[in-house]
């Protein structure tokens, strides 16, 4: 049945106030309007940002919302203006915005966009230009995709288009999870050859990490993470050595030092914790050891 230009009555996990439970609801997601594009959302990931927002941020501006931006879908129908997408493409959302046209976007040196949600709302990190409504409330779009609901409408500028054969159960991750990782590495961290790097924190960040490391060709990459039942899957990824903090009494710095002669020449914290953060710090060689937080896992 054809839904373009219509409302779309569709099941969304709502976060109604800070610090409580998300609740499905059906809402209202509205047609798309100029040069906006409504995606069937297939699959999304659960990320730590979404839980920040929620239990931690907890900005009361930033609520009542739909959280999510870890997902992938389906074009369901597009608004005026719109002639890079059509009905059918199979999409990832982004929420960091790419207009093509400011001095971020053509600049090298970033990839914040100046004309994304992000540049008005970043502290409350939920847009005011939603589509959704529920039980006559409009409901706010968190950092501009809202990917907990069955659809949503997103600005152009903020979807990429995707192979169609993309299983998008799996592509998902890289809305988010995978890019962190990745791009801490290759792109912040900037690891080097023949480098020696410790990764703290094995969730999807973390693996991600410790892929772009290998691409970067690192030649020691130590994956650190409290639980070792990962350690076989970020040996997959690349990662060459494995410790868990549970199986020593003293710092983990000291442990990684002692394994590296003096300190690993990058450390990836990939938890989102500060006392990690801390602990990623210290782990660096004196001189030119690097530290880079892959925030948020």
């Amino acid at each position: 049945m054809a839904t373009a230009g219509k409302v779309i009555k569709c099941k969304a996990a709502v976060a109604w106030e800070p610090n409580k439970p998300l609740v499905m609801e059906e809402i209202e997601v509205a047609p798309p309007q100029a040069n906006e594009v409504r995606i069937k959302i297939v699959a999304t990931g659960v990320c730590h940002t979404d839980l920040y927002h929620l239990f931690e941020g907890m900005h009361k501006d930033g609520f009542p919302a739909v959280l999510g931006h870890e997902g992938a879908g389906i074009v369901e129908s597009v608004g005026p203006g719109v002639i890079e997408f059509q009905p059918g493409d199979k999409v990832i959302p982004l929420f960091i915005s790419q207009c093509k046209e400011c001095r971020f976007c053509k600049s090298p040196k970033t990839n914040q966009c100046e004309k994304g949600w992000a540049a008005d709302r970043y502290d409350v990190m939920a847009s005011t230009e939603s589509r959704f409504t529920c039980k006559g409330k409009k409901i706010l779009q968190f950092m501009g995709t809202s990917t907990f609901s069955e659809y949503t409408v997103v600005n152009q500028m903020a979807v990429a288009k995707i192979d169609p054969a993309a299983p998008l159960d799996k592509v998902c991750l890289l809305g988010c999870g995978v890019c962190t990782g990745y791009g801490a590495a290759v792109n912040t961290a900037k690891v080097e050859p023949g480098s020696t790097c410790a990764v703290f924190g094995l969730g999807a960040v973390g693996l991600a990490a410790v892929m772009g490391c290998k691409a970067a060709g690192a030649k020691k990459i130590i994956a650190v993470d409290i639980n070792p039942e990962k350690f076989e899957k970020a040996k997959v990824f690349g990662a060459t050595d494995f410790v868990n903090p549970k199986d020593h009494s003293k710092p983990i710095s000291q442990v990684l030092s002692a394994m590296t002669n003096g300190g690993v020449d990058f450390s990836l914290e990939c938890v989102g914790n500060v006392g990690v953060m801390r602990s990623a710090l210290e782990s660096c060689v004196k001189g030119w050891g690097g530290q880079c937080a892959g925030w948020l896992d």
